[in-house]
């Protein structure tokens, strides 16, 4: 099922067509710094680059009879080469060239996601400049708290990308390793200088240290860094979902001509595109987990890791980067019901504003829990009767102690919770 998550772009990174090239790539560079060491005669070389070549459904046939894909591709290599083909390969392991392929795999794919999340960010940008003063309820524990913007939600989906980004760099640096040190890793049978020249010319840096295989710290950061990002583009789609709520309704995905909701109800507009994005981070989680199972090796290495890259390198990169995709697409196209913000703002009679009523009587000289019971005495008697909270502080005669009509009318000020939204958009965005 994953082909139907897999844009284009990402797909043609894991065929198997791109994958043996990378390890032909390899395996052509180890030949020429061989040559350059004076271990193998540079006419074979040339011979090699010149015939050098694969076929996919070759390979397949002969890693039936092997059951080891890198010997049926040496074997299918050589079928083009000929008797030059005996330096190919030569004091090199299979986890030479599956390693250092992997990894120019792994920074493709994370070369896309960075592109993708950087476009990510752009829409979120946008969005949250058009609704700098959109004015929404804020809610804690699900309930009506005071008042914030539209704006003000989307840029701290924004500045969590930030860190999103940072880490994805990161995670492109520490993967960017390659390693052609042989069976344990120490270079009996090929010097380090070959590894240092293939590493080069691929855009890799060499191992400072190996055994057989990269150590998967490595991968583990990699893979992590793609589960928190799936988080952080989890926690947008939930808010949409729960923004569109019927009895919220304050923003929906928009619904396309000839979209359908419902098999059974044809009233239904659903925010599916959310819930895919909040199922399908279940499963990038789940393959970090995966990840992490994948450090801990027996001494200097076994293949426990092997069978789990396979699924984890293309499954998790390709989900991630349709994830961003679909959500960029769901944000940039929202349908945003400021008029429903703000019928949902006066939900509650006014009650948005208690802590402003508190916090004056304190600075009238009352102590907190003085203030405190006074107010919470008028909110849950608008609580149970749904009478308007500013007439309640009005009637109260523990109020009107303090405060006049005046300075209660004061307080039920907008204004007063937007008055550092600019301070707020230059730190995010500056």
């Amino acid at each position: 099922m994953i082909e139907r998550y897999t844009r284009p772009e990402m797909g043609r990174i894991w065929e198997l067509k791109n994958k043996f090239s990378k390890w032909l790539q390899v395996e052509i560079l180890a030949c020429e710094a061989m040559a350059e060491e004076g271990i193998i005669p540079r006419s074979a070389v040339e011979n090699i680059k010149r015939k050098a070549s694969f076929s996919v459904e070759r390979i397949l046939e002969i890693e039936e009879r092997t059951k080891h894909d890198v010997i049926a591709f040496l074997e299918n290599v050589a079928e083009y080469v000929g008797p030059d083909s005996r330096y190919i390969h030569l004091g090199l392991t299979s986890s030479d060239i599956l390693d250092t392929s992997f990894a120019l795999l792994l920074k493709e794919a994370m070369e896309l996601i960075i592109k993708g999340a950087e476009e990510f960010m752009d829409v979120l940008k946008e969005k949250a400049f058009e609704h700098k003063y959109t004015v929404m309820i804020g809610r804690s524990h699900g309930i009506h708290a005071e008042p914030i913007t539209f704006g003000l939600k989307v840029a701290v989906w924004f500045s969590e990308m930030k860190r999103n980004l940072n880490r994805l760099h990161d995670a492109l640096e520490v993967i960017s390793y390659g390693k052609l040190s042989g069976a344990v890793g120490t270079f009996a049978n090929v010097p380090p200088s070959v590894e240092a020249y293939v590493c080069e010319r691929l855009g890799l840096k060499p191992a400072e240290i190996s055994t057989q295989i990269i150590q998967r710290d490595r991968h583990a950061q990699y893979f992590s860094s793609l589960a928190i990002l799936a988080g952080t583009l989890e926690k947008i789609a939930l808010e949409v979902r729960h923004l569109q709520r019927t009895e919220v309704l304050e923003v929906e995905e928009s619904f396309e001509k000839g979209q359908k909701g419902s098999s059974a109800m044809p009233h239904k507009k659903n925010p599916i595109g959310s819930e895919n994005i909040c199922g399908l981070a279940r499963l990038v989680r789940s393959y970090c987990v995966s990840a992490f199972e994948n450090i801990a090796l027996w001494h200097e290495r076994d293949i426990s890791h092997s069978s789990v890259e396979r699924v984890i390198g293309p499954d998790s990169t390709i989900l991630v980067d349709f994830m961003l995709h679909r959500l960029k697409g769901i944000i940039s196209n929202l349908v945003v019901h400021t008029k429903r913000m703000e019928e949902n703002l006066n939900i509650l009679n006014g009650l948005i504003y208690s802590q402003q009523v508190l916090l004056r009587l304190a600075e009238k000289g009352l102590t907190r829990k003085e203030a405190y019971e006074i107010v919470q005495r008028c909110a849950l008697k608008t609580w149970s009767t749904g009478e308007d909270f500013k007439s309640m502080l009005i009637e109260d005669d523990d109020v009107v102690r303090y405060l006049s009509k005046e300075e209660i009318e004061d307080i039920f000020n907008l204004d007063y919770h937007l008055k550092h939204i600019e301070e707020i958009f230059e730190r995010v965005f500056r």
